[in-house]
């Protein structure tokens, strides 16, 4: 007869760290962020963050909302949202983004395409998925 009031329970976000001695290869999938300061090979999709600290590197295909780079990066990164390079950054590769920011000292050897809306990239990144 009543309606109950419901409680809105805060959403918990998951935090997945990839420590300085930790090598991964094989593709990794979460809705949480990541901050990789080890190795890894691979795919990594996330619909949150991906920070790749100062000794981390990346080697293959990164999806995520946003992304700051202090180590190395190779191969394919989409971010749907704000790629931010800090001044010890190397990107290789191709890029896709929506904004960009570059400290100075950063290192960007990549093909950048530049997606006006986060609806059009993630339509890019779902018509990729459908072809692979």
């Amino acid at each position: 007869m009543f309606s109950e009031k419901k409680e809105k329970q805060p959403q918990v976000l998951e935090r997945n760290i990839i420590g300085k001695n930790t090598s991964i290869v094989g593709d990794v999938i979460s809705e949480g962020d990541f901050r990789i300061d080890g190795s890894v090979e691979g795919t990594i999709k996330t619909s949150g963050r991906v920070v790749i600290g100062k000794d981390g590197t990346v080697k293959g295909k990164v999806f995520c909302e946003n992304a700051d780079v202090e180590g190395k990066f190779s191969g394919e990164l989409q971010v749907s949202s704000l790629l931010t390079l800090k001044a010890t950054a190397v990107i290789s590769g191709d890029v896709i983004i929506s904004k960009l920011s570059v400290e100075p000292g950063a290192e960007f050897n990549a093909t950048c395409a530049m997606k006006g809306s986060v609806k059009e990239l993630k339509n890019e990144q779902s018509k990729k998925e459908k072809t692979a």
